[in-house]
């Protein structure tokens, strides 16, 4: 959970959310971890308590996390609800990426094409 420059084109609760959601997938955020205080968190990523409260609270709304009472935010142990997580945020990830390439004036074969040539050179 690092300081960061949000975007203005998007709520900084959602990029909060989604900062949370890929510390899960890349594995630096595990199931039944606890996540920082709303307090602590807000300090570290300097944004009203609320935001990250917010943040919080539709994250456990995704069942991404779960509250205990006096305890804190504790992220899901269901492998389920992070396995799709994972594939939530790589169809994102995929069609951001496509839509991105479109708007240059690529077709769908010269974007097959351009990844194809890409795995190809990393692979060696």
């Amino acid at each position: 959970m690092h300081l960061k420059n949000f975007d203005d084109k998007a709520p900084i609760y959602l990029q909060i959310m989604n900062d949370i959601k890929r510390d899960i997938i890349a594995g630096d955020l595990k199931g039944g971890s606890k996540l920082p205080s709303v307090r602590e968190m807000a300090e570290n990523k300097r944004v009203n308590p609320n935001t990250i409260q917010r943040a919080y609270q539709e994250l456990e709304r995704e069942n991404v996390t779960f509250t205990q009472r006096g305890m804190g935010t504790f992220i899901t142990e269901n492998t389920e609800i992070l396995s799709n997580l994972k594939s939530e945020m790589c169809k994102e990830v995929i069609t951001d990426f496509i839509n991105n390439l479109k708007s240059f004036g690529f077709s769908n074969n010269e974007i097959i094409d351009i990844i194809k040539n890409y795995l190809e050179k990393e692979n060696l």
